[in-house]
This record gives C-alpha cells, sequence and structure tokens, in this order.
C-alpha cells in the first residue's frame, strides 16, 4: 500500500484530466468525494461513501475516469472502488480484458524450447526480459530465417509474465494484425465515435508493460503505421516499458523503413537465431516425440535430421509425416516407414509439381464448396474444417514458409496457419473420420 504522500503525489495529476474529463457538477458531485486509499499494480484504489455512490461511478463515470488515469501519465491504467467499511471490491475492472492475451499458444514456454549452440544466447537474453521486463535488454530485437523459433521464443516470453507477474499487461501482435488494426482506424475515421475509436488503440497500445511484436518486417512501406508505431515505441521505452520484436532481418537491412526506428531497434540488444546443428536437430526431435508421446527410435531420428535443411518447422513436419504414417498403417515406426513416409510428398510420378493451387482445388472439390468460401472470412464449421485440412496438407506437402501459405489462403498470418496445422494433427489422433479424410484427400494430390 502506497503511503499518503505518495498517493497524493500520483493522484493529483489524475483528479486535474478527471477534472477536464469530467462534466462539472459530477466532479463535485462523485470525484471529489473519491478517497484513494491504494495503489494495487496498475490500478489505484478509491474508497466511496455508499454502494449506491460506487454504482452511478461504475455505470456512468468510469470509461472517463479510466481515460483520465491513462492520460495523467502517472504509470496506471485503471481503478477500483471500495466502499468505506467494506473489505471488497465494489467496482474491480474486468481484468481479462486488459491484461490477459488471447493469442498466444501456451505450449510455447522456455521449457519446451530446445537450447543449442545456435540459439542460446537468444534463450537467456529472451529468459532475462521475462524474468525482469525493461530492464537490462529494451528493446530486445530477434532476427532470423523462417521456422527457427522466434515466434515460439516471443510468445515464451508473454506466457511465462502472464503466470509469473499477471498485474501486468502483455499485449503479443503479429506485425500483420498491427498494420491492419491501424488501417482500420484510417478508413472508419470518420463518424462521432472516430476520434474514441482511433484513441482507445493507441490507449491500448501504448498501457502496455510489454509489447511484444511479431516479424516487425511486414511495417515496410506503411508510412502512417511506422509513424504511429514509432510513437507509441518511444513512449513505451521512455516510461520504463519493455518492448521486444521480431523480423526476419537485422535492424540495417529493414532498407524501406525510416532510419528513425532502425536506430532505435539497433539502440537494444540485437541477437539473431540462427539454424540448429546436427545435434540440436536430433535434441529438437526427441522434444518432439515426447510432446507427441511417441517413442521414435534413435536411428530414425538421426534419418530424418539428415538433410532436413536449416528450417525446425520442416523438421517437426517431418517427424509428423512419419507418426502419422505409422498409425494409419498400423505399423512401428522404422527407417523403412520413414523413408516410405517421406517420399509420399515427392514421388518419381511428377508430384513434385504439386502446389498451392493443386491442394485448394483438391480440398474445394472433396468438400463441395468454393475456393472463394475456403480463403474467406467465413466462420461456419462447414468452411473452417476444409479450411484448417487445406493449411495442414499445404505444411505437409509444399516446402514453402508459413507467412507464403497464409498468403495462398487470403492473406492470413502465419499464426493461423500454425494453429491450424496443429489442430488438424491433433483431431487425426482422436478422430478416425478427420484422419480418413486428410489421407483421402493426400491420396488425391498424390495420385493427380
Amino acid at each position: 500500500m502506497a503511503e499518503k504522500g505518495n498517493l497524493d503525489f500520483i493522484y493529483e495529476p489524475i483528479k486535474e484530466k478527471m477534472r477536464e474529463l469530467i462534466s462539472h457538477i459530477n466532479y463535485i458531485t462523485y470525484i471529489e468525494k473519491l478517497k484513494p486509499v491504494e495503489v494495487d499494480g496498475r490500478f489505484i484504489v478509491f474508497e466511496t461513501p455508499t454502494e449506491s455512490f460506487a454504482k452511478y461511478i461504475t455505470g456512468t463515470l468510469a470509461d472517463k475516469m479510466r481515460e483520465a488515469i491513462i492520460k495523467a501519465d502517472v504509470g496506471l491504467t485503471d481503478f477500483r472502488l471500495k466502499v468505506e467499511g467494506s473489505d471488497g471490491y465494489a467496482f474491480n475492472a474486468p481484468t481479462e480484458e486488459y491484461f490477459t492475451p488471447d493469442n498466444i499458444d501456451k505450449k510455447y514456454t522456455f521449457e519446451s524450447f530446445v537450447v543449442g549452440k545456435s540459439n542460446e544466447y537468444v534463450y537467456k537474453a529472451a529468459h532475462s526480459v521475462a524474468d525482469d521486463p525493461a530492464g537490462t535488454y529494451n528493446p530486445l530485437f530477434i532476427y532470423g530465417g523462417t521456422g527457427l523459433g522466434k515466434t515460439h521464443l516471443l510468445q515464451a516470453i508473454a506466457n511465462k509474465v502472464v503466470n509469473d507477474r499477471p498485474e501486468l499487461k502483455v499485449i503479443y501482435v503479429t506485425c500483420e494484425q498491427f498494420v491492419n488494426e491501424i488501417i482500420d482506424t484510417m478508413f472508419t475515421g470518420r463518424g462521432p465515435d472516430a476520434r474514441d475509436r482511433s484513441i482507445k488503440l493507441r490507449q491500448h497500445y501504448r498501457s502496455a508493460d510489454i509489447l511484444i511484436i511479431d516479424d516487425i518486417q511486414f511495417i515496410e512501406h506503411k508510412k502512417a503505421v511506422q509513424e504511429e508505431f514509432f510513437h507509441t515505441f518511444n513512449e513505451l521505452v521512455s516510461k520504463g516499458k519493455q518492448v521486444v520484436i521480431s523480423s526476419d532481418q537485422p535492424p540495417k537491412n529493414l532498407s524501406t523503413l525510416e532510419e528513425r526506428l532502425r536506430t532505435r531497434f539497433a539502440g537494444g540488444l540485437v541477437l539473431d537465431i540462427l539454424p540448429p546443428n546436427y545435434e540440436t536437430k536430433i535434441a529438437i526431435l526427441k522434444r518432439k516425440a515426447f510432446e507427441k508421446k511417441c517413442i521414435v527410435p534413435e536411428e530414425v531420428l538421426i534419418f530424418l535430421a539428415q538433410d532436413s535443411g536449416d528450417d525446425v518447422r520442416t523438421l517437426e513436419g517431418r517427424l509428423t509425416k512419419v507418426i502419422f504414417a505409422s498409425k494409419l498403417h498400423e505399423e512401428p515406426i522404422s527407417v523403412a516407414l520413414a523413408r516410405s513416409a517421406l517420399s509420399e510428398a515427392v514421388s518419381e510420378n511428377g508430384n513434385e509439381n504439386i502446389n498451392a493451387e493443386a491442394v485448394i482445388s483438391a480440398v474445394t472439390s472433396y468438400f463441395h464448396i468454393s475456393k472463394k468460401d475456403l480463403i474467406g472470412k467465413s466462420k461456419k464449421k462447414e468452411v473452417t474444417r476444409p479450411r484448417q485440412i487445406c493449411c495442414y496438407l499445404m505444411c505437409e506437402l509444399l516446402s514453402l514458409p508459413l507467412v507464403s501459405i497464409g498468403k495462398e489462403l487470403g492473406g492470413r498470418d502465419h499464426t493461423t496457419i500454425l494453429y491450424s496445422r496443429d489442430k488438424v494433427e491433433d483431431m487425426c489422433r482422436v478422430n478416425d473420420k478427420i484422419a480418413k479424410d486428410v489421407d483421402d484427400i493426400k491420396n488425391i494430390i498424390l495420385k493427380k
């Protein structure tokens, strides 16, 4: 609990902003009678004289009060109310709306990340940021090729902070999502509530304790979005808030990014995540086999690690194909089975020419839906399930990065593709009908 002197120091700027935003009669009747009693994390706690007093504030003044608290710039973003003489809260802000990100995958943790010589420095830096946000490394900029674990580490930071420090506001967002939100406010920037929408979006990002943006390279060529991000970045860092960024290139190579952004990125800790060496590949395969609750012989792991390229997702995809083939044909996993399963995607009968259009065509034909529906925004089950299966098959059969697959499927981001792939993989293990659908479509594609 803050001392009285500290509360006055914090509350005076808030009162000034409330006086500007709240009508004179409401300010005199209600705000002046509020008594600040403590600071609880990111909340200032007020005591009110009666229950009805608290109900009126909750129903009528809460939004303006919250806006005033944020604009006061004292490190707080919301408030709670206590009725005098009561232990509980009469008004407790909905923490789920403001603090809990709903787009991070719980399986992406530091414990599930396989550490090797190629990524140990990045891993330690990310772990340090999660342990002590805005401590030593701010901003943290991680770059590297597709499928090397950048998203895993970024979401591991988010997961650890959410678990260890639930009072902090963590925002994890793909750059694509960030860009779309900014552009949406531009195109809907008319009407009586346009200014409010813009202010709320700005406050949402600038009230973060930790802002994590994945694939920042997509901000290139978008001047207005760069301008908004520049001011958001500056405000957060100046307030001692943590910023974590990933990219497929180092800051100096983002040539179409404004110089002032590149220099700010380079002013933090910039680390590259390198492709795994042979030993790390084996360790990754062992970890993935453990997660899939499957025993894979050592000689099969060695076979899968050979000539697997640098992409960790491709490595995992090879393992997934072998496990899938084992379950489908009810055969134990062996090198012979692995060789057969992997050769299906590149057979001798011209199937090396399989492309995204061939997979989409096979899926739409099988489920009797149009391509427009498949790549569109419909959330009907009869469309979303085929769309997820299409994602899965593209990941299985095509040597394309997730970002490219997302573009083929209506411009979806790579996290959506990753989610769909993993969901279908999980469903195939427990649902024979879906496993048969996937296998039938795969055979259609491979026999063309």
